[in-house]
């Protein structure tokens, strides 16, 4: 366990989970490179209106947003809906928990009973979200509000945990009273006008503040000039009226902030800046959180699926192509194929292929199957009750379903029938337009996240030629396992930092930061234009930041915009190990352990940064524990059987070793270490035969085969202690301790 490796798991990328149910907008933009800022213009007399203050002139945009969701993202507790609602007491049972539920005191009353608990009564507030359901925004000390996992759907009218079975544990980070449902932090920001979360990490207060609930003018927006306000302009322009393509496309990226699974740059959403200096947009490198292909799998909203789509990604196709701006509807039907037509139809945009829905379909006019959005945009539920069409506009491919386990829409729908029957079927109408670009790149993206031997020479040719520039950055970012024994690998992020994406740009610096001898190289991206790029230069070169310095600042406020989370406490804990402020790296890290003690990642970061401050024991109980909670993940164990080893206690160490051969049996490293041990503690046959089962795991390791020599040696084997020395020697002809042994007479 050295220090790179605790360095190298300290970037910033990918640690902050997306926000609860998000519902707003904020003006961003996506693309290249913009220009160098240059100095403020003199300050202008801005109003701080609301959304009632803008009727008098946009009367029509007004009535369209105040019936969308965007306008019903939160409100306070009606008497005259909740009120009613819950005029009748009612009680029932959940997933074994029983609940009463009704109106008292003017408030919405819960009482929640869990087997072995005490009765916990609570009331609510506010209300979040529209339809399909709401949830209850609970009052709690230090200023907080909770999201409770009681919620109501209004269409089936009943009560429902959005959680099912999950995230039954009180005390667990997930849990409704934990802080990953914590509205402050969590849904407040994308729910809300002009939210500031203004939270102290000292006392961990909240002192929340807001312009209006729901999402309102001004969160799109922004203040106006005063001279927006004069009624002598004369009539306000419609919307999109008379704005160009690259204002279009800005007004479309106002969506991305909050229908985006990102994370916040500085804290704050920030109506009419760039998008890149403000958010960190989760890409589908995790297997756990998108499938290899691009679908969706966990919670993660739209805008990445959009860019990641070749409508999106490649021909502009944006969120005001299909939506109204103002009230968020569709601006064309679904059913029957208008909202895709107008690109493929007769007349089509563009490049737009054209397309005819029945013969290309295969199915009847007005059947499910007829529908552009069931092929290429399928749902998926969340939240037990919200269902949400994928936007990454996919082509259904049932064999990556059998290879991969990737779902496929023929077989969402058709659940009757297997995969085989939808692979044949596919087969046969399609043929090989199905083997395209996209099967290719979906077979490199789950190779490198498997590890495969193959995955840097796959990943590098597909970089190469690969025009969507999320895909580009996705690819960039599977590289990182491999940057450090692939020179090629290093030679395509440099070649990417000039790139005009900055999404690119950023997976080009994540990259080269895996490497102590880099640093040169991502100097210069300290000067960037765009705040993301910049704090990705700096994570690794901290320690060397001025402290009044506009990146160290900058990296500051990111750090403080998620400190209020286990995974910011981690991050500043990180940096403060980075910069020699040991104390207060791991004041930091306990807290982010304290904060969520089920946290495997938490304890092991913990762990590696107490065996670096040379607390070998310390550091074992960190990581035994981080491979309590992860039983299936063998390098945790490996990483405890280490510290146990370093703290002399090697029954300890033996256990942990047998642990992580029990879960991967094909560990070459702990069989090696398995076989030190034991020949340290006398045990010399048992010891060859770990290593030789070592030497069968990796035979391209000269270690294993010159630590069995040793053994023998010991044992007065010369003859076998010289062989197994010379098999060193063939694996590795510069081994010198091997070549000493064999020379030995």
């Amino acid at each position: 366990m050295k220090r790179d490796r605790l360095l190298r798991s300290l970037r910033p990328a990918g640690l902050a989970a997306a926000a609860i149910g998000m519902t707003g907008m904020v003006l961003g933009v996506v693309g290249g490179c913009r220009p160098a800022e240059k100095a403020a213009p003199a300050a202008t007399a801005t109003v701080a209106a609301k959304s009632a203050d803008c009727q008098a002139c946009h009367a029509d945009i007004h009535k369209a947003w105040l019936d969308s969701h965007h306008a019903k993202a939160q409100r306070p507790v009606d008497p005259a809906i909740e009120g009613t609602k819950l005029a009748q007491p009612q009680e029932f049972s959940l997933h074994g928990v029983d609940y009463r539920v009704e109106w008292k005191d003017g408030k919405p009353v819960f009482t929640e009973k869990r087997p072995g608990e005490a009765p916990f009564t609570y009331t609510a507030d506010f209300i979040l979200g529209h339809t399909p359901l709401l949830q209850y925004l609970v009052p709690k000390e230090g200023g907080r509000h909770q999201a409770a996992e009681l919620a109501y759907d209004p269409h089936r009218k009943e009560w429902f945990n959005v959680f099912s079975d999950e995230r039954r544990r009180p005390g667990e980070w997930g849990h409704w009273r934990g802080r990953g449902m914590n509205w402050n932090s969590m849904c407040a920001h994308c729910h809300m006008t002009d939210y500031r979360k203004n939270y102290d990490p000292v006392k961990d207060l909240y002192a929340t503040t807001w312009r209006e609930q729901g999402v309102g003018c001004h969160q799109c927006h922004g203040d106006l000039p005063a001279s927006h306000f004069d009624p002598s302009r004369g009539p306000a322009k419609g919307p999109g009226k008379g704005l160009t393509a690259a204002e279009i496309q800005k007004a479309a990226e106002t969506c991305a902030p909050c229908h985006a699974r990102n994370e916040l740059l500085t804290g704050r959403l920030e109506p009419g800046g760039h998008y890149h200096d403000f958010y960190r947009l989760t890409l589908p490198t995790e297997a756990n959180v998108f499938y290899p292909d691009g679908q969706v799998r966990d919670e993660d909203f739209n805008y990445t699926s959009l860019l990641t789509s070749r409508m999106g990604g490649k021909a502009g196709v944006t969120c005001l192509d299909c939506h109204e701006a103002h009230s968020g509807k569709m601006k064309l039907p679904v059913q029957d194929n208008s909202i895709c037509m107008q690109c493929h139809g007769p007349s089509p945009r563009g490049n737009a292929p054209v397309i005819d829905p029945v013969a290309h379909s295969r199915h009847l006019p007005g059947s499910t199957g007829n529908m552009c959005v069931s092929c290429h945009m399928p749902t998926t539920t969340y939240m037990q009750r919200d269902p949400r069409h994928d936007h990454g506009f996919t082509k259904p491919d049932p064999l990556l379903t059998k290879e991969l386990g990737i779902p496929n829409a023929c077989n969402r729908c058709h659940t009757d029938q297997d995969t085989d029957w939808a692979i044949a079927a596919a087969d046969k109408w399609y043929g090989p337009k199905l083997d395209s670009r996209q099967r290719q790149r979906t077979r490199v993206v789950a190779a490198a996240q498997a590890g495969a031997t193959d995955a840097p020479d796959r990943l590098l040719s597909f970089i190469a030629s690969e025009d969507v520039p999320a895909w580009r950055a996705t690819l960039l970012l599977l590289t990182r396992p491999f940057a450090a024994r692939d020179p090629r690998v290093v030679q395509i992020a440099r070649e990417h930092l000039k790139n005009a994406d900055p999404m690119i740009r950023s997976a080009a610096v994540q990259v080269l930061a895996t490497l102590p001898g880099e640093a040169a190289t991502i100097r210069p991206m300290l000067e960037d234009p765009v705040r993301l790029v910049r704090l990705d230069a700096a994570w690794p070169l901290s320690a060397e930041l001025p402290a009044n310095s506009r990146v160290r600042r900058e990296l500051d406020e990111y750090l403080a915009a998620s400190s209020d989370q286990p995974a910011g406490r981690m991050r500043l804990g990180q940096d403060f190990f980075n910069r020699g402020m040991n104390a207060e790296a791991e004041l930091h890290l306990r807290k982010a352990t304290e904060w969520d003690p089920y946290s495997p990642g938490l304890h092991d970061t913990l762990g590696i940064f107490l065996n670096e401050m040379g607390r070998p024991a310390d550091a074992a109980a960190s990581l035994w524990r981080a491979a309590q909670l992860s039983p299936a993940d063998a390098q945790s164990a490996f990483n405890a059987a280490l510290a146990f080893a370093g703290a002399r206690r090697l029954n300890d160490a033996e256990l942990a070793l047998r642990e992580t051969l029990r879960r991967n049996a094909a560990f070459d490293r702990a069989w090696y270490n398995l076989g030190l041990l034991l020949a340290q503690t006398g045990r010399g046959a048992e010891a060859i035969l770990a290593l030789e089962t070592a030497e069968r795991a990796a035979p391209a390791v000269a270690d294993y085969p010159y630590a069995r020599a040793t053994i023998l040696w010991q044992q007065g084997d010369r003859a076998a202690a010289r062989a197994a020395a010379e098999q060193a020697l063939r694996i590795n002809p510069a081994h010198p301790a091997a070549r000493q042994l064999v020379d030995q007479r």
